[in-house]
């Protein structure tokens, strides 16, 4: 073999393993590269989370009453307008006055001792408490409608895709890219 001939063989060989690499880069058309957003709809979901709300309140109380039936000023009453009413008349009027007196007297006793038993209270604060619900929305993911080429498909996503989303060598969705 001669030298012109080996150079020969030696060019054709790298013309073809240069035209292998050139095909091996996809530097001919293969089609889309990022799926088309059509739309991307947000999901949410209303979350609704307890916390206790409490108040001071003032509370009035009655004292409990020690003499229900109010014998100690129907009987303090009794003598006291007995004693006044015994100052009054003469004889047989005087008897009169003081029975009288002691009526009136056990009868006043006793109302102003109930008087004094009712409004003897007290008061106390007390803490009142409820449940109320805040509510929050919280990002589920998004609805996205994409289109490659003719053809139309949705997906839910985690993250808003933005205008694209790329496709591998396949023309499947890449859904994992961080960015």
């Amino acid at each position: 073999m001669n030298k012109s001939m080996l150079a020969g063989i030696g060019i054709g060989v790298a013309a073809a393993l240069g035209v292998a690499a050139v095909a091996s880069l996809n530097v001919f058309e293969r089609g889309p590269q990022y799926a088309q957003v059509v739309s991307a709809t947000p999901i949410k979901e209303t979350v609704k989370t307890p916390r206790q709300e409490c108040r001071n309140v003032t509370v009035t109380h009655r004292r409990p009453v020690q003499d229900e039936n109010r014998i100690t000023g129907s009987v303090l009453g009794a003598v006291a307008g007995g004693v006044i009413g015994h100052q009054f008349g003469g004889g047989r009027g005087k008897d009169v006055a003081t029975v009288v007196g002691a009526l009136g007297g056990g009868y006043a006793g006793n109302q102003i001792q109930g008087s004094l038993q009712e409004s003897d209270t007290y008061t106390t604060t007390q803490q009142r408490c409820k449940t109320v619900y805040d509510k929050s929305e919280k990002m589920l993911g998004y609805d996205v409608t994409y289109k490659i080429g003719d053809q139309q498909g949705k997906i839910r996503m985690d993250r808003d895709p933005g205008t694209q989303i790329p496709l591998n060598s396949n023309g499947q969705l890449i859904l994992n890219n961080k960015v």
